[in-house]
C-alpha cells in the first residue's frame, strides 16, 4: 500500500450567461449538460439505487422525514440530466450547477489529468450549448459568488473500513484545516458575503461551520459522514468537501498526494495494531477547528499559531511539517531507507515518492513565503509557478498597488473592495480562453501533465479501474445498455425471443472490472448481456 489507491473528484462549475443576465438561471445547466449529450448514449439512465445519502460513517442512519430535500440524491429530480462522458465519468446537473464526476483512477497523478480533462469536456459541452441555444453560455471554476452562495469541489477516497472512524476524523481535521496553505486557489473578500475587504488562502474555507456532519449544502462540515462506499463492505469512501477548485496543477495533485498519504499512515497503522495518528508529544488536535480553519485562510503572513488541546499553539505550515514527518516516520518503518533519492524513504513507486518530495518541497516553498515582505514575495516566481493562492495575490497586488480609485491624480493603492480586483478573481476561474486570466498566464505555473495526456483523458478511460469497462461496454453496445452507475450496470438481454430480460453486473470490487481483467470478455462477447454472464461467472482469462 502507497499512495496508489482508487480515488476520485467531483466538480461543479458556475455558470451565466455572458450577454443576457435576464435569461432564467436555473435552464443554463441543463443547457451545458444537453451540450455533453452523445445521441448515441443520451439514453441511458444513471441508476439512483445504489445511493445511500442518510447512512453516516458514525455508525447510524439520518431518518429519511429528517433530511433536507436536497440531501436526499437517490429520489432524483423528474428534470436531472445525466451524460455518461466518453471517458467513464459524470456530466449531469446538481443544484443549479453543472457538474463534472471524474472516473476513478488508481493514483493522484491521474486523477488529477482526469479532473482537468473535465474542463476541456465541459467547454466542448457548453460550445455546443450555445449552438444549439443562440446564448453566450460561461463556466467558471470556482466555489463562490462572493454573495453568500458557495458550491463544491468535492474528493473521494477508498480506505479500509476497518480504520475506526475517531481516527479518521482526528488524522483529517488536522490536515483540512491546515492544507489549504499549499490547497487554497485564494478570494478577493473575507465572509461569506465579503463583509470584509481583503483577500484570503481559501475559497472554501468561509463557508465551513461544523467539525463533523452528514451534510453538504448547509452547515458545512470539515469531516463529511456520508458513508456511501460504491465499493464492498470492508472498503468506505472518504468523502471530502472542503476543498477548493484549483486551476493549477501542483496544488490539485498536492491535495490528492498528501491526504491519500495520511489514509495510507492510518491504514498501515491500523493494520500494525499502531493506530496513535502521531508521536505522543506531538499533538494534532486544534482547540477549535472551524474557527481555525477560517483563521489560517485569513492569515497571509502564514506565521500566526493555533491553539492545540495539549496546551500549546502551532502555525500550519508547522502542522503540516509534522503530518509530513509523521508519514515519513512510517514510511521508514514499512519500507526502510534509500540514499541518494529525493526523499530518504525507500517507497514502493514513482508516485508515492513524487508525492512525498513535492510535499516537501512545497513546505519549503511556504517557509520562503513567510519569511519574505511583501516587496519581497512579488518577485518570487519559483513559489508562485506552484502555489495558487500566491499566484493570484502576486497579479492582484500588483494591480491594487498600480490602480488610482480616485482619478484625481492620487497615489494610494485602491483596496481591496475595489470591483476591478474582484473582476480579475472572477477572470482567474473563467474556462474560456478568451476571457480567462489564468488561461492566460498559465504558462508561468508548472505543469505535471501535457497536452496530449489531457487530450486523452477527455476520450479514453483509466485503465487500471472499472470506469475501463463502464466505458467500453457503452461504446459497443449503447443500444443496449439500461442503467448505470459507479458500482453497476444494468444491460438489456434480447438473446431470447419473446422474454426480454434486464441483467446486472455488480462491480462494487473495483480491482476485478479494470482493462487487464475484462478486455479478453470484452472482445469475446457479441452482446452487453453476454459480457455481464460472462465476468458475472469469472470473466475470460488469456
Amino acid at each position: 500500500m502507497s499512495v496508489l489507491r482508487l480515488m476520485g473528484t467531483e466538480t461543479e462549475y458556475a455558470v451565466s450567461d455572458f450577454e443576457d443576465s435576464a435569461v432564467n438561471p436555473l435552464q443554463l445547466p441543463f443547457d451545458v449538460v444537453a451540450g455533453a449529450a452523445d445521441p448515441q448514449t443520451q439514453g441511458i439512465r444513471w441508476d439512483y439505487g445504489e445511493e445511500d445519502p442518510t447512512n453516516d460513517a458514525r455508525g447510524m442512519r439520518l431518518s429519511r422525514a429528517s433530511a433536507p430535500a436536497s440531501m436526499l440524491t437517490d429520489a432524483p429530480q423528474l428534470h436531472i440530466t445525466n451524460v455518461i462522458a466518453p471517458n467513464g465519468g459524470r456530466i449531469y446537473v446538481d443544484h443549479a450547477h453543472p457538474e463534472y464526476s471524474a472516473p476513478e483512477t488508481t493514483d493522484p497523478f491521474a486523477a488529477l489529468c482526469y479532473d482537468h480533462a473535465g474542463d476541456m469536456l465541459m467547454e466542448q459541452a457548453v460550445a455546443r450549448a450555445c449552438s444549439q441555444t443562440g446564448r453566450r453560455i460561461e463556466l467558471h471554476r470556482n466555489n463562490v459568488d462572493g454573495k453568500g452562495a458557495s458550491w463544491g469541489t468535492h474528493e473521494n477516497y477508498q480506505m479500509l473500513r476497518g480504520v475506526p472512524f475517531q481516527n479518521v476524523q482526528q488524522l483529517m481535521t488536522a490536515h483540512f484545516v491546515s492544507r489549504q496553505i499549499f490547497a487554497g486557489s485564494g478570494r478577493v473578500g473575507i465572509g461569506e458575503r465579503s463583509e470584509i475587504a481583503g483577500y484570503q488562502l481559501s475559497q472554501r474555507a468561509d463557508y465551513i461551520h461544523d467539525r463533523i456532519g452528514l451534510q453538504t449544502t448547509f452547515d458545512r462540515p470539515i469531516i463529511n459522514t456520508r458513508d456511501e462506499s460504491h465499493s464492498t463492505a470492508d472498503r468506505r469512501r472518504l468523502h471530502v468537501i472542503v476543498g477548493d477548485a484549483n486551476r493549477m496543477d501542483v496544488p490539485q495533485v498536492l491535495k490528492l498526494g498528501t491526504t491519500s498519504m495520511l489514509l495510507w499512515m492510518l491504514e498501515t497503522r491500523y493494520l500494525r495494531h499502531t493506530l496513535e495518528t502521531s508521536d505522543p508529544e506531538e499533538s494534532i488536535d486544534f482547540v477549535n477547528p472551524v474557527d481555525t480553519l477560517h483563521a489560517i485562510s485569513h492569515d497571509l503572513s502564514l506565521a500566526r499559531k493555533f491553539a492545540l488541546d495539549d496546551g500549546g499553539a502551532i502555525s500550519a505550515i508547522d502542522m503540516q511539517t509534522r503530518l509530513y514527518q509523521a508519514v515519513e516516520r512510517t514510511g521508514y518503518d514499512v519500507y526502510g531507507c534509500r540514499a541518494h533519492k529525493a526523499t530518504r524513504v525507500n517507497w514502493p513507486d514513482n508516485a508515492t515518492e513524487d508525492i512525498m518530495a513535492l510535499w516537501h518541497d512545497t513546505l519549503a516553498d511556504l517557509e520562503r513565503i513567510r519569511d519574505a515582505d511583501d516587496n519581497q514575495r512579488l518577485n518570487m516566481r519559483d513559489e508562485s509557478s506552484r502555489i495558487e493562492w500566491f499566484a493570484k495575490w502576486q497579479i492582484l497586488e500588483l494591480l491594487r498597488r498600480r490602480m488610482n480609485p480616485s482619478n484625481e491624480g492620487k497615489t494610494d493603492a485602491a483596496t481591496w473592495a475595489d470591483s476591478r480586483l474582484r473582476a480579475l478573481d472572477l477572470s482567474w476561474s473563467a474556462l474560456d480562453a478568451r476571457h480567462g486570466l489564468f488561461s492566460k498566464l498559465s504558462s508561468r505555473c508548472e505543469h505535471l501533465i501535457g497536452s496530449e495526456e489531457l487530450n486523452k483523458a477527455c476520450t479514453e478511460p483509466p485503465e487500471t479501474t472499472r470506469a475501463w469497462l463502464r466505458s467500453q461496454l457503452i461504446r459497443r453496445f449503447p443500444d443496449q445498455i439500461i442503467g448505470v452507475t459507479w458500482g453497476r450496470m444494468t444491460v438489456a438481454d434480447s438473446r431470447h425471443a419473446g422474454n426480454p430480460r434486464k441483467l446486472t453486473l455488480d462491480m462494487r470490487d473495483s480491482e476485478n472490472f479494470d482493462r487487464s481483467h475484462c478486455e479478453a470478455t470484452l472482445l469475446h462477447a457479441g452482446s452487453a448481456a453476454e459480457c455481464v454472464e460472462l465476468l458475472s461467472a469469472g470473466g475470460i482469462r488469456i
